[in-house]
Formats: structure tokens, C-alpha cells, sequence
């Protein structure tokens, strides 16, 4: 079992780029999926939670991350990046590569133990994420909701972003599934933490 220590000291490492599924690693590793639009953070989120500066490489155009990048935990587990959804300067053709990219992963026999879909908390979600849960209930992985960049909200705009969220997503529990997450400031890299130890036991 990944220990608290040991994830708090984790050797975590870039592992592979997936293009194409056949790419897909060999070895039989627990998952922890990162999905979620563009410019959501989820670069952001991997570097914050694992005390990293340049691990996962961030930008600001949105659109960047055109593959399912892996990233190895203490040898135990993948962190999964999937690409972001939802950036209207990609072309349509490579928004549906990137779509059956996905989609094949989801449906690949993978080790999927929990999805994290991020959600930018400054906006309500899109119509685009509302299909994101859709697909993950239709595939029957358990799923949790981190806000990002709360950093940004005043504490009464956090109530709202959290209310918003079980408004679109009424069977998401608030309480167990919801996090707020600063990248900046490290608010909430405790709890995710602990969430995250309890997928693995």
C-alpha cells in the first residue's frame, strides 16, 4: 500500500506519451485518470500535488496536450493526463482524433480505479462536461469532481461554485467528491491526498 509518507516523498516520473492505443504501457498498474477542458489546470494540479515545478509542462494556449500522457508514482501506480476537451481553434479533424483517442482508452480494459474531472471553479460546467460524466457513468468508473483555481473566488463564490456543481451533478456527493483545489496556494492538497490513498487500499 502507498503510504502517506511515501506519497508525500513520491518519486513520481514522466513515463509515456500515448498517441494510439496499441501504445498504451504493458504493465497492469492501478490508474487515476486527470480529465477535464483545456486550460482547467490539470498540468498545474500534477506539479502542485506533487511538489514539482516543471514535471508536467504547462502553457497558455490551450489545445496543447494532444496525447494521454502517463506519469509513474513509487513505481506503484499511473497518473493519467487525458487531453483537454473543448478548444475551438482545433480543427475538427483532430478534435474527433483526440475524441476516439479517449473514448478507446475508456473502453481499453485498462486498470481505471477513479477518474478526477476538473472544473474550472469560476465558471459553471459546461455542456461538454455534463457529456464527460455522462460517459464516465455510462463506463462505470467512480468519479470525483475537483474545483481549480479557487484561489481566484471569494469564500461566498466557492458556495456558489459547489452549489452549482450539485445542481448539474445532483448524485455527486458534495461532501466525499467534491474538492477545491489552488494550485497557487496548495488549498486542498491535503484532502486530495487523502482521497487518493483510500482509491489505492
Amino acid at each position: 500500500m502507498v503510504t502517506l509518507f511515501l506519497f508525500m516523498k513520491a518519486d513520481i516520473k514522466f513515463h509515456t506519451s500515448v498517441h494510439i492505443t496499441k501504445q498504451l504501457p504493458k504493465e497492469n498498474l492501478k490508474e487515476i485518470v486527470l480529465c477535464g477542458r483545456s486550460n482547467v489546470g490539470k498540468s498545474s494540479f500534477i506539479n502542485s500535488l506533487f511538489n514539482q515545478k516543471n514535471l508536467a509542462k504547462t502553457s497558455s494556449h490551450p489545445g496543447k496536450t494532444k496525447s494521454i500522457n502517463y506519469y509513474i508514482v513509487n513505481g506503484n501506480f499511473y497518473i493519467v493526463d487525458l487531453p483537454g476537451f473543448g478548444y475551438a481553434k482545433v480543427s475538427k479533424t483532430e478534435r474527433d482524433r483526440w475524441q476516439k483517442l479517449i473514448e478507446s482508452y475508456f473502453f481499453s480494459g485498462r486498470e481505471i480505479t477513479h477518474a478526477f474531472h476538473l472544473i474550472d471553479s469560476r465558471h459553471s460546467p459546461t455542456q461538454l462536461d455534463i457529456l464527460l460524466q455522462q460517459f464516465l457513468l455510462e463506463a462505470n468508473i467512480p468519479c470525483s469532481i475537483i474545483l481549480t483555481k479557487v484561489d481566484k473566488l471569494k469564500q461566498s463564490e466557492i458556495s456558489h461554485s459547489k452549489k452549482i456543481v450539485k445542481e448539474y451533478f445532483s448524485y455527486i456527493n458534495i461532501e466525499d467528491d467534491v474538492f477545491l483545489y489552488s494550485s497557487v496556494k496548495g488549498t486542498g492538497k491535503k484532502q486530495l491526498t487523502d482521497k487518493i490513498l483510500r482509491i489505492l487500499e
